[in-house]
């Protein structure tokens, strides 16, 4: 098959959270199962800036937008160490920019214009390069109104009339609503303009458009693929989630064991590790994580730690409660590397100082002391409000760190609950709570510290999870078969 994949973000070109790891990995594993695939996304600043090398495509675009045509242009790159091509559409006036949706947490006021144009390349990209694909997937609601253009603005053309349309959702939340008026820059006819279609609460949305016009919709766990059939999750689109159920999967991201992966790890400092001698190699690399963060050198103190986005939605409210009744009490450590919601960070700051023997905070996104991180700590925390699939429990998974978590989407789907039953059975991998309350998560790392307490019961907890295979290896397939599934149902009349 021929696979053209559009998204916003792809690593190692540009990124602002997980949707650039998914579409950095993906293509490359769907292409390793030997078919061809080609990805696209807007040439942001970042990516021009990203090091990697990148060329004139020799393809330029016209496109209307309203009533003016904004002129473009294709360039070409590829994956590192692959075939696999990357093309960017090149506008410095949308997309050469500080940031890629927003600057200072404002979202540019012209978000809705700048999608249409990279939405509308998309198609003239592939015509273009003579690129025909059996599959269009999009993914989250920056490429939402790509299956719109597919089933009306570009269905008289016989090049994408039989191309399957798969849209995968990776956060509900983020849905890309815009003012009414703004429906008139699409160039799509005002009749989709409806309860049915691309109206939303009066607003424009290109998630929802997405979901309506796809053949089939992905969501990034099995789990979050059900929780967002009903509110809160649903985010108020439950509906017309329903109504397509029967066109609904989730399928959970992989991890790409060949950025992580302890054993060859090349931020660890040489201390590296496998489930063969992880005890002294996590002994090594607690022991340079306290160093490094200014803690005590201490075994014995239970080292605990969370790396992310400062925000309620992943769960510090919690965790800043927590923190504070537990480090002034207990023998504990506690790493916190992330930025946020300045509440959070000011807090964090008057913790760090007042308790500098057990709480270091590094209020910044770095991803080499990310990685020294997973491998020197004992447990990892992810009391999420909700986590359509995360990636942090599955590094710490590999990287023998015990995953504390709540139990929704995708943590629900990776994390085996610590019982007697499943002890038993070899298969207890984490500590998970139903409740959103922080006695909830308090119970789950009190019951986590006991166990670690208890070598022989933590060294089974740890082994169970280092023998987990979470990678795109496992995943990919699945998206392999859910390509084939679409094309067959579509040709057979089945989908709407």
């Amino acid at each position: 098959m021929k696979i053209l994949l559009a998204t916003s973000e792809a690593t190692p070109f540009c990124k602002t959270g997980g949707l650039a790891d998914v579409c950095g990995s993906l293509p490359r594993e769907v292409a390793a199962l030997g078919h061809e695939v080609a990805v696209i996304l807007p040439a942001f600043r970042q990516a021009l800036e990203c090091g990697e090398p990148i060329d004139h495509a020799g393809v330029e675009f016209e496109v209307p937008i309203g009533k003016k045509v904004v002129h473009g242009e294709l360039l070409r790159s590829r994956f590192p160490g692959t075939n696999v091509p990357v093309y960017l559409v090149k506008n410095d006036e949308y997309f050469g920019r500080e940031g890629l949706y927003d600057v200072g947490g404002e979202a540019y006021s012209d978000n809705c214009e700048r999608f249409v144009f990279f939405s509308r390349c998309v198609f003239d990209a592939a015509e273009a390069l003579g690129f025909r694909p059996d599959v269009l997937h999009c993914h989250d609601w920056c490429t939402g109104l790509i299956p719109a253009y597919a089933r009306t603005v570009f269905s008289d053309r016989a090049w994408f009339r039989e191309t399957g349309l798969v849209y995968t959702i990776h956060n509900l939340a983020y849905q890309g609503n815009f003012w009414h008026w703004d429906m008139a820059l699409t160039g799509l006819d005002w009749k989709y303009f409806n309860w049915k279609e691309l109206e939303f609460h009066g607003h424009l949305s290109f998630k929802k458009s997405g979901i309506v016009f796809a053949d089939t919709v992905t969501t990034v766990s099995p789990t979050y693929a059900r929780e967002i059939m009903r509110p809160p999750l649903g985010c108020g689109m439950e509906g017309v989630l329903q109504y397509r159920s029967e066109d609904v999967f989730g399928i959970l991201n992989g991890a790409d064991y060949s950025a992580w992966d302890p054993a060859s790890d090349e931020h660890l400092g040489g201390r590296n590790y496998d489930i063969s001698n992880w005890r002294a190699g996590k002994a090594e690399c607690k022991r340079a994580l306290q160093a490094e963060l200014g803690l005590p050198e201490d075994a014995s103190a239970p080292l605990l730690a969370t790396v992310g986005r400062l925000a309620d939605q992943k769960g510090f409210d919690l965790i800043a409660r927590v923190m504070q009744q537990w480090a002034p009490r207990h023998n504990a450590q506690w790493v916190v590397l992330g930025t946020g919601d300045p509440k959070y960070h000011q807090l964090l700051e008057r913790l760090a100082r007042e308790l500098h023997t057990k709480v270091a905070v590094r209020l910044e996104f770095s991803n080499p002391l990310a990685h020294r991180i997973e491998a020197g700590a004992d447990m990892f925390l992810m009391p999420s409000q909700y986590e359509p699939c995360g990636l942090n429990q599955l590094y710490s998974l590999k990287y023998g760190t015990v995953p504390v978590v709540r139990n929704t989407g995708g943590l629900a789907d990776t994390v085996t609950q610590v019982d007697a039953e499943n002890l038993e059975k070899g298969t207890a991998t984490g500590f998970l709570f139903d409740d959103y309350t922080s006695q909830a998560l308090s119970g789950s790392i009190e019951h986590a510290c006991q166990a670690f307490s208890e070598p022989a019961t933590w060294d089974r907890i740890v082994e169970a999870g280092m023998r987990q295979d979470w990678s795109w290896g496992r995943s990919a397939p699945l998206y392999g078969d859910l390509y084939e599934m679409t094309l067959s149902r579509m040709r057979r009349g089945v989908l709407p």
